[in-house]
């Protein structure tokens, strides 16, 4: 009878993990205009698990999610994993706010807090301390949407890289695509033609060929076979090559490096170092 439940208007939860039963019970619960803050085990970002997967894509397709925060392990006495945060609203609309709709704040707080002792972390808070952490998280959201308060103590919101970063809609698409191919993804930068030299010249001899065959249009397992190296291992570079460029996709490693002279960046070094 559960399994019909009107509540699971974007998919019915697995059996087994009540983690998205919860997240769509307070959806379903949410005024028209309401908000809601949920605590959930990491997984609920990336398990893909018994139909988990479609469901989080239907709540971020149908832009109920509007902030998500990930935060570090050891900050409860009964559990030792991290756990994240989930903000929910169902009008993202002005509604009293800056509009956001087709976009959510992301929020990386993995590396906040402090130790008291040698099992448990905890989070600063001083209300009048804006870079006390909790202080810092709430004005970072509350900034992003608009709020004159937080806009006082922190300024107009920004991506912080490492930190914050807005993302729209499209952006997520893209994300999503590229790890379902196995590929990396980092959000865009814009850089000049300098800065893209430095970074393409930042590439190890290993990197740079692969980066060569990726232009020739090679899939991974064909670069693979070609330089005689695995394929988790060629798909370790690209990571790693897409950061260094500041790109989220093949397409757009290969626009950036057709802009330049990238042959000559290249030089004599076709042999790559050793995986």
């Amino acid at each position: 009878r559960l399994k019909e439940d009107k509540r699971w208007q974007y998919g019915a939860p697995p059996a087994g993990n009540a983690n998205f039963g919860w997240v769509q019970h307070i959806v379903h619960r949410l005024a028209p205009s309401g908000y809601a803050g949920v605590v959930l085990a990491n997984g609920s970002m990336s398990s893909n698990s018994s139909g988990e997967g479609e469901i989080r894509k239907s709540l971020v397709e149908e832009d109920i999610v509007d902030c998500m925060v990930a935060l570090p392990g050891q900050l409860f006495y009964s559990t030792q994993i991290p756990v994240c945060l989930w903000f929910l609203a169902r009008n993202k609309g002005k509604n009293g706010f800056r509009e956001r709709k087709g976009e959510i704040l992301f929020i990386d707080a993995r590396n906040m807090g402090h130790m008291v002792d040698r099992t448990r972390r905890e989070f600063s808070f001083d209300p009048t301390d804006p870079n006390s952490d909790i202080m810092k998280i709430a004005d970072i959201y509350h900034a992003w949407r608009g709020e004159s308060d937080a806009i006082e103590r922190r300024g107009k919101y920004e991506d912080i890289a490492g930190l914050c970063k807005s993302a729209s809609l499209d952006e997520m698409r893209d994300a999503l695509a590229a790890v379902r191919e196995g590929d990396g993804w980092f959000p865009e930068t814009e850089a000049g033609e300098d800065d893209d030299l430095a970074r393409i010249a930042s590439l190890t001899p290993a990197q740079r060929r692969i980066l060569g065959q990726m232009r020739e249009g090679l899939l991974n397992k064909q670069i693979a076979y070609e330089i005689d190296i695995s394929e988790a291992t060629v798909k370790a570079h690209i990571t790693a090559i897409f950061r260094k460029l500041g790109v989220v996709s093949r397409t757009q490693a290969v626009i950036k490096t057709s802009q330049l002279d990238f042959e000559a960046i290249l030089g004599d070094d076709p042999t790559p170092d050793s995986p």
